[in-house]
């Protein structure tokens, strides 16, 4: 399988919901409790700043998303932030990597001098593992700062990444 990263196409939505409500679902990694449908969905991806797509080139099948924002706004609008999404099945392939070194490159295009993480869950062993190894600097840890689908609370860990 040879993975390609380009930005998302109207006719990848649907795919691109999927992906995203499976990690929405599994209520272990991203902030929302709500999943996204069809409009929500639509508009949700094209309030980004840039939203990628990634996908098996042989197939076209779609396997993986990120998203790229600002993270604030004004003095600190040179900061973004991101999240990331790769289909269930496909976990496990690198393909997350290559959304994330396809971020930071594309973070850099649209101007941003920082890309910074929020709240990456404690428990998130592979996403703290591949942040290390690509140079993310942790800020910290904010105890209890997510609540777990089951419902108890797990740490968050704030990363950076200089542009």
């Amino acid at each position: 399988m040879k993975i390609k990263i380009k930005q998302l196409e109207s006719h990848d939505v649907p795919a691109a919901i999927e992906i995203w409500n499976q990690v929405v679902e599994d209520g272990v990694a991203f902030p929302q409790d709500e999943p996204l449908n069809e409009t929500s969905g639509a508009e949700f991806f094209a309030m980004q700043s840039f939203t990628g797509v990634a996908y098996d080139e042989d197939s076209g099948e779609i396997v993986g998303l990120y998203i790229l924002h600002p993270n604030n706004v004004g003095r600190c609008g040179h900061i973004c932030n991101a999240s990331y999404a790769v289909k269930r099945d496909m976990r496990g392939q690198h393909i997350g990597e290559q959304l994330v070194t396809h971020c930071l490159r594309q973070a850099k295009t649209l101007g941003f001098g920082i890309l910074q993480f929020n709240a990456v869950v404690k428990t998130n062993t592979a996403a703290l593992k591949l942040y290390e190894k690509l140079g993310f600097v942790q800020l910290g840890i904010i105890p209890k700062g997510f609540l777990m689908k089951e419902g108890h609370y797990e740490d968050i860990i704030p990363h950076y990444y200089v542009l």
